[in-house]
This record gives C-alpha cells, structure tokens and sequence, in this order.
C-alpha cells in the first residue's frame, strides 16, 4: 500500500522575487526576524496561522495563494 506524505510548500520566496523585496525587508515589515523567512522558505519552518495571514495580506493575495500542503508518494 502506497503512503502518502504531506509536503509543505509556499511561494514566498516567488512573490518577494515580484516586489524585489528582500528577506530582511519583509522581515521588518512583517516584524519577525530574516532567518524566519528564510526558513519558510527553505521549508524548515512553518509559520504560525497568525504569521501565514500576514504573509498573504502583505502580499495581498489569500493564504492558500501563498502557502499549499502537497501530497506526495512516500517513495519519491
């Protein structure tokens, strides 16, 4: 039987590329430190409810615009 694993994955890193804005300047906009954002990211790091929707605001998009858990094989 196949399992499946949930994957984690956001745009982040995509729509600051839009803006041209930096790790650091979403960082002090968001009021979080740089090394957060670069973790959501790299997907080490999940953002709090409260943090994924400030996300989206600041970007004015929705939250599943930003952020979608992706269903995936176990064995790839």
């Amino acid at each position: 039987m196949l399992r499946k694993q949930k994957i984690f994955n956001t745009k982040l890193k995509v729509l600051r590329a839009e803006k041209n804005i930096t790790q650091e300047d979403l960082a002090i906009d968001l009021g979080v430190n740089r090394s957060t954002i670069s973790e959501i990211e790299r997907g080490t790091f999940n953002p709090s409810l409260k943090l994924a929707f400030s996300i989206a605001k600041y970007f004015d998009k929705k939250v599943d615009d930003v952020f979608e858990i992706l269903e995936v094989d176990d064995n790839e």
